[in-house]
């Protein structure tokens, strides 16, 4: 007679507490990733389900339709991109997925190199240097929004925000966001939330 000694999981507990144990991993819940795109294909939903992959491993990746139709163009096979998004895990496969928000093309065109010449510029500044980084908290009740009214971009972020957490409160400062006015309007919108103290982290 066999004596089993300790709790005994379901396979549906385990990969629960799987699942709460990335949750509380601050950094899975905004990555950037890079990798070669490997067994893409799309449903008739529009869902995307592909891999990230690199010369020694792959990472599951999914992509859903609202994200997929802001793309310009699908990605093929083969292609090096960058993804934006968060680690979970799907408890019904047992499957850790990155859940790909956004995703552009690597060394392809002006823009591409022009985002890696600033980032360059102000990481010779030492402004990424990690004493300047303050602990970003895991689940922030509020968010600011310093960006304008009228773009995508706002919507994008109310549209991942009712689908990761509801209960997050969403404050909206009204901003440009070209032409020579769109800067000094910027600086007022985070001065604004740092004065007031009115959101837990900002995004811009």
């Amino acid at each position: 007679m066999t004596t089993i000694v300790g709790k005994v999981y379901t396979v549906s507990e385990v990969n629960r507490i799987l699942k709460g144990l990335i949750r509380q991993e601050p950094e899975f819940a905004n990555l950037q990733i890079q990798g070669e795109v490997s067994n893409f294909r799309q449903y008739p939903s529009g869902h995307c389900y592909f891999a990230l992959k690199d010369g020694k491993t792959l990472l599951k990746c999914v992509m859903f339709a609202g994200s997929a139709r802001r793309l310009k163009q699908l990605p093929k096979n083969g292609d090096q991109v960058l993804g934006v998004g968060r680690i979970d895990l799907y408890e019904r496969d047992g499957a850790i997925q990155f859940y790909v928000d956004m995703m552009m093309p690597l060394g392809a065109g002006n823009l591409m190199v022009a985002y890696e010449q600033l980032k360059q510029k102000l990481s010779a500044e030492g402004l990424f240097d990690e004493a300047r980084k303050k602990p970003i908290p895991a689940y922030p009740k509020t968010v600011g929004i310093v960006t304008s009214p009228a773009g995508a971009a706002v919507r994008d972020i109310i549209n991942v925000s009712g689908r990761r957490d509801p209960s997050v409160k969403l404050i909206l400062y009204p901003v440009k966001v070209q032409g020579t006015e769109a800067p000094p309007e910027i600086v007022r919108g985070i001065q604004f939330f740092n004065r007031h103290q009115l959101a837990d982290v900002l995004i811009v």
